[in-house]
């Protein structure tokens, strides 16, 4: 039975994947601040060269699952990206880098570090532009990984907008069905009119196992694949969507602190690489993404605009 060690178990996609990871038979050890679904849960800073180290020794994984990360552009703390998205990643490294038998690692960076390129359709021949402190220590991270890749077999994924049940109401999607679910009349949202590639949590968990479990033949260690579904959703498009699933009507206003001055109309992923590396990928369609959504949100408190 592989071991299988996930980074950021209790966050949305860890979960997630957590629960793939033991359907498909695997024994799972998570760092992960509460309990989520793993075999072992181990409570540990990433920070924590001591401890990790420990850790990796004593589990001797055969994949790595590293979604650990601060991933809220909006976090107040510039520096903290820096600490968790660089610093934890190297001491992560380090101490698998030290195991005699090197496991398989995916490290799940963003699409972000492409940022305001002005091209439609991101390949992953696309220079990287990263424009926030996020995005830039995604980008930091991935250059550090590239400096253990001759000694570790490593696969960057770049995922772009995904999203699903359980995903934080911070985040886009969720704050919409939030509102909506809850009869709100209004909601305060940027640009609507911009295009989105949009995948389910699910989909990408199952790009990411298949990845390791089944290592693409041309796949070099420090490859990097953009993760996506290769459709452009409006966000006028979506909202109408669970407008439609849930039978109300909502007003958008246009709150000018959510309007990006750099804001690219279209925007995503070429799956040409995808396609090839991980074939006869089946996908759940954005309206059974929404309306599973919007079952599982839960009534209660009122939302803020």
């Amino acid at each position: 039975m592989p071991t299988c060690l996930v980074t950021g178990g209790s966050g949305f996609t860890g979960r997630h994947l957590i629960a793939h990871l033991k359907h498909q038979g695997h024994r799972v050890v998570a760092l992960a601040s509460q309990p989520c679904g793993a075999d072992e849960t181990h409570s540990i800073d990433l920070n924590d060269q001591e401890a990790i180290s420990a850790l990796v020794a004593s589990v001797k994984p055969h994949q790595v699952y590293h979604l650990a990360a601060l991933s809220f552009v909006g976090h107040p703390t510039p520096l903290d990206f820096y600490r968790v998205n660089v610093l934890g990643t190297e001491v992560l490294l380090q101490a698998l880098s030290k195991l005699t038998e090197p496991p398989k690692i995916l490290l799940a960076s963003s699409a972000n570090v492409y940022g305001a390129n002005g091209q439609a359709v991101i390949d992953e021949h696309v220079p990287p532009a990263p424009v926030n402190h996020y995005a830039n220590s995604k980008m930091a991270m991935e250059y550090i990984a590239r400096t253990y890749a001759e000694r570790l077999p490593i696969i960057i994924a770049r995922p772009f907008n995904y999203t699903g049940s359980g995903q934080a109401v911070h985040f886009l999607v969720p704050k919409i069905v939030q509102h909506i679910k809850r009869r709100a009349s209004v909601i305060e949202l940027g640009n609507i009119h911009v295009s989105r590639d949009f995948s389910d949590v699910r989909d990408i968990v199952t790009v990411y196992h298949r990845l390791l479990s089944q290592w693409p033949a041309p796949a070099a260690s420090g490859s990097i694949i953009n993760v996506g579904s290769g459709e452009a959703v409006s966000l006028k498009t979506l909202i109408g969507k669970l407008e439609m699933l849930a039978q109300h009507t909502l007003e958008v206003k246009v709150n000018p602190t959510f309007v990006r001055s750099s804001e690219i109309p279209e925007l995503k992923a070429s799956t040409q690489r995808l396609s090839a590396w991980v074939p006869d990928l089946k996908r759940y369609s954005l309206d059974q993404t929404l309306s599973e959504m919007l079952e599982a949100f839960p009534l209660g408190e009122q939302c803020d605009k």
